[in-house]
């Protein structure tokens, strides 16, 4: 029996005439691929218009694919998503939790550079400090309103120097130890700074009331000429101050003056300087009772307690 490779396809002649069609045909088709593979290399353009018709043909397909693929991609994105948001959020609440971190030590280095800055500016003012130092305790449960600084005799702190911080007076040395000082802030009720406003040099005198205010009033009694707003500073009058440190700024206007809030307040300073008596022979002679004759002795033997205007319990007991 022949192999199936070696029948004849029979008699037929409809079957021969089909098997010597294919071959024409395959012979055609060889032809025209080898003339279009030649006319490619020599005139690539000129199979342009076929190459743009075949992708037109193919585009709704490609197109379908695209659209498919997309939303395939979205559905995967949006499941993944779901399982992965709790760490997604979990990561960025850390994130948000150091940012904050990063920011307030970022804020307090800031505030550090600020207090750093006054402080080069209180070694750097017009009169060179006797000392510079910290508050380290006041009175706030009592009545009276003193303070406590870290410096005293040893730091050569007397008796009535002012004590200043970089925003302005804060009040003057009222007794003095070896190794700290009492300070009688402008706020108490026993102090009492001449002062001047700075537009006009209007001269007063700014009392302490006891509760954080001071009472400006005016020296010549009538038409009160401060309004909210007015800022205050040492006037020289006294010779415990130098003039032209900030004191006060003006909050309410009554009839003969008005009350002041302060410009140093004392609960906001870390460091403050004490400066050296601005007009010492006066502030010595004004200590000398008037029974008294004022003397070279006497002013050498002024006391070591200088009691505030109007005198104390607690300055006539150290005296």
């Amino acid at each position: 029996m022949a192999s199936p490779s070696s029948r004849r396809t029979g008699f037929s002649k409809k079957a021969q005439y089909s098997v010597f069609t294919g071959y024409v045909l395959a012979g055609l088709g060889a032809l025209l691929g080898l003339a279009l593979l030649i006319l490619s290399l020599w005139q690539p353009s000129s199979l342009a218009p076929l190459r743009g018709a075949a992708q037109d043909m193919s585009a709704p397909a490609g197109t379908a694919t695209a659209v498919v693929r997309e939303e395939t991609t979205s559905v995967w994105d949006y499941l993944s998503g779901y399982f992965e948001a709790a760490d997604q959020n979990a990561a960025l609440r850390e994130e948000v939790e150091l940012a904050r971190v990063k920011l307030a030590e970022a804020e307090a280095l800031e505030q550090e550079n600020e207090r750093l800055k006054e402080l080069v500016a209180l070694a750097d003012s017009e009169i060179e400090p006797i000392a510079i130092t910290r508050l380290i305790g006041s009175s706030a449960s009592s009545s009276r309103r003193f303070a406590v600084i870290s410096a005293g005799r040893i730091d050569g702190i007397e008796v009535g120097m002012p004590v200043r911080s970089p925003r302005g007076v804060v009040g003057r040395v009222l007794e003095v130890a070896r190794n700290s000082s009492r300070v009688l802030l402008l706020t108490d009720s026993e102090s009492i700074v001449p002062v001047r406003r700075t537009s006009d040099s209007t001269v007063a005198f700014a009392e302490g009331r006891g509760d954080g205010l001071l009472r400006i009033r005016l020296i010549n009694l009538g038409v009160n000429p401060f309004k909210e707003g007015d800022v205050f500073v040492t006037s020289g009058a006294g010779g415990y101050y130098r003039p032209g440190v900030a004191v006060a700024v003006m909050s309410e206007v009554l009839p003969d003056g008005g009350l002041a809030a302060l410009i140093a307040n004392p609960a906001e300073a870390d460091f403050v300087s004490v400066e050296p008596i601005y007009q010492p022979e006066p502030v010595a002679a004004s200590r000398i009772p008037l029974e008294q004759p004022l003397t070279d002795e006497a002013l050498d033997d002024e006391p070591q307690v200088a009691p505030p205007p109007g005198g104390t319990p607690e300055t006539q007991e150290a005296e």
